[in-house]
């Protein structure tokens, strides 16, 4: 998907992309007072919107026609309903719901790009508090865990389609969270025993994802540090935005472990958000300084990271295409003996 920003040779243009933030956070409280779920049913007046969200009043009119000027609401009469992407990916309890992402967004990054000249300045995170600050805090875990199932939500199905799962008996997501992704794989193809390895204070979440997804059994959980332990062995072993949140020498010690943990004639799968050696997509620069501000190293990388240390690691061949609209996926297959 090609990026698009406004004119900045006109400054029209350059004032406008200086309040681009303005229509994100109009989206980013529309998900908070969660608007699209309240229009789902029933398109409404302002009135009946104003108490339903228990607003004053005043501003509402403007906020609710900056969405639909947005696309993402219609109004028809003195009434306002979801537009068709809103109703289908804003609503909260769709399968298709992608609001955890931006829920997280609007609590922490939207905050933390307020201090992007001192994380410039002085290299170090931004955002409050670090990852071990959110899995000692089950509330804050569950707003992480449903950023992460908005991103696999979209991209589970892109992953199934996109890798041939035929001849293989295994799939292991590492830092797979609550095992989103893996449900995805084991549901389209059930040949495929599922294994998920994170932190333990995950396992809670996964036991009721799987529960609920009717896969208990189908997917195994296995809790531990990726630094410290051992990872269990399968035919496919998959890093998905794992890597971006380390530094290039962390990246490659966890890239050799998953490849280890690969089994003959099996593939490690690597996706993220990466960069090409001449960057032009905007939304994934904008991923990177996400990690600038949230991780002590991470970063995006370019392709050409996987390629060079696949060529160590021994793969017997790497294949490289597209992943939905701004990921890039890295097949790295090892040799059968």
């Amino acid at each position: 998907m090609t990026s698009t920003v406004p004119d900045v040779s006109t400054p029209a243009g350059i004032i406008r992309l200086g309040s681009a933030f303005c229509d994100a956070k109009a989206l980013l409280t529309a998900v908070e007072l969660d608007l699209f779920s309240t229009l789902c049913a029933v398109p409404a007046p302002i009135d009946e919107i104003r108490d339903r969200l228990g607003l004053h009043g005043r501003g509402l009119s403007d906020f609710l026609q900056l969405l639909v000027a947005l696309g993402l609401l219609e109004k028809s009469g003195d009434r306002y309903r979801n537009a068709a992407g809103a109703d289908q990916y804003l609503v909260r309890g769709k399968p298709s719901y992608v609001g955890g992402f931006l829920q997280q967004a609007n609590r922490n990054l939207y905050r933390a790009w307020d201090r992007l000249p001192d994380a410039l300045r002085t290299g170090k995170p931004q955002a409050v508090g670090d990852f071990s600050d959110v899995v000692g805090n089950p509330e804050r875990l569950g707003h992480f865990i449903g950023m992460m199932d908005a991103l696999t939500q979209v991209l589970g199905p892109e992953l199934v389609g996109a890798l041939d799962w035929n001849g293989q008996s295994s799939v292991l997501d590492v830092g797979g969270c609550r095992g989103n992704m893996a449900a995805h794989i084991v549901k389209a193809h059930p040949h495929l025993e599922g294994h998920v390895f994170d932190l333990p204070q995950m396992e809670p979440f996964f036991t009721e994802h799987m529960e609920n997804s009717g896969l208990t059994g189908s997917v195994l959980f296995h809790g531990g540090d990726f630094f410290r332990d051992p990872l269990p062995q399968a035919d496919v072993v998959v890093l998905g935005h794992v890597l971006h949140d380390w530094d290039r020498e962390q990246r490659a010690f966890l890239r050799r472990k998953a490849f280890d943990a690969v089994g003959p004639g099996g593939a490690l799968v690597v996706y993220d958000r990466m960069l090409d050696d001449e960057p032009t997509h905007v939304e994934n620069l904008v991923i990177s300084l996400d990690m600038l501000l949230v991780t002590d190293g991470g970063a995006e990388y370019p392709v050409s990271e996987i390629r060079d240390h696949a060529t160590v690691l021994g793969a017997s061949s790497v294949r490289v295409q597209p992943l939905g609209d701004y990921d890039t996926l890295v097949e790295c297959r090892k040799t059968v003996s």
